[in-house]
């Protein structure tokens, strides 16, 4: 399937959701990915997230792209700032030109609930919508795993690095997020949507 969703985040800065209704060899008539990935789901998953960065960007320079110890991927040329993410059958990717950029998308599922004291401060789970809970927490595990892909080094506490400030449940919105490190010090602004029983969140 092509583009579901294309959202023009500001003239440097684009995100895309795919759905992939294709097999490998669509993918790789514009794509090369690394041998080591042997799971096909996870193969088909990796084709469609590189597909899509050219889809956003003509020209995308894909064979720039390296993986940091951190596993964050980076274009060695440092022309395009980008972030994918994966979640079954949907792939998400955002590409900028104006700088660190991350996105995240997740089906709601129980699963979420049950990590939730991990993920969330006292605080924050304050703020959470008794009548929305799982959808509300969703968007919250989503904003911060976008937050982790912007930052980029690994090793964060999700509860501790990481603080939401207090926003109400919608369907869609924006909300900001307190990152709080010892090498990087932030305060981020996100935004987030959900369609379809799937949440998306990003930050630039």
């Amino acid at each position: 399937m092509p583009l579901i969703r294309t959202i023009q985040i500001s003239p440097g800065s684009r995100l895309g959701v795919w759905q992939i209704g294709e097999d490998e060899t669509f993918f790789r008539k514009r794509v090369n990915i690394s041998p080591a990935i042997h799971h096909p789901h996870k193969r088909l998953q990796h084709f469609a997230g590189r597909y899509l960065l050219t889809e956003l960007f003509p020209g995308f320079p894909l064979d720039s792209i390296q993986i940091m110890e951190s596993r964050k991927p980076i274009l060695s040329c440092n022309s395009l700032h980008f972030s994918i993410s994966h979640c079954g059958d949907f792939v998400a990717a955002i590409v900028s030109q104006e700088g660190a950029v991350g996105v995240d998308i997740e089906r709601m599922n129980d699963k979420i609930e049950k990590v939730s004291h991990k993920f969330l401060s006292p605080a924050e789970r304050e703020f959470i919508d008794p009548a929305n809970a799982l959808a509300h927490k969703t968007i919250c595990w989503s904003a911060k795993e976008a937050v982790f892909k912007w930052y980029g080094l690994g090793k964060v506490d999700f509860k501790e690095n990481m603080q939401l400030e207090p926003f109400p449940y919608q369907l869609y919105g924006y909300m900001r997020c307190n990152f709080n490190k010892a090498d990087k010090k932030a305060r981020l602004s996100l935004q987030y949507l959900i369609a379809d029983g799937l949440c998306l969140s990003w930050t630039i």
